[in-house]
């Protein structure tokens, strides 16, 4: 008896979810590649309403570690994001001419 073939399925630990899941905003705020502006401009939520939305859905350990991620990461906001681009580039053309 043959065995059929058959293309493994990719499963991710935290797939997105819909963008008008509920679910959606947490799973954005936990993801690094999505700004607050981004979420804004998808659902409509505010940095402090995702704040509160966190606060009140995930438990308190789990919040802070959110915080204190989201606080030392500069890619959450879009603007720091692009200011810490412009550093590493700026550096990188120093370093390539000596």
């Amino acid at each position: 008896m043959k065995k059929k073939g058959h293309t493994p399925i990719t499963r991710v630990k935290n797939p997105e979810p819909e963008v008008n899941d509920p679910d959606w905003v947490i799973w954005a705020a936990w993801a690094d590649r999505i700004t607050f502006e981004e979420i804004e401009k998808k659902t409509g939520k505010t940095e402090s309403e995702v704040i509160k939305i966190m606060r009140r859905s995930v438990k308190p350990s789990s919040f802070r570690l959110w915080r204190k991620r989201v606080n030392q990461k500069s890619i959450k906001h879009r603007k720091k994001f692009e200011y810490s681009r412009k550093e590493i580039t700026s550096k990188l053309k120093k370093n390539d001419y000596l």
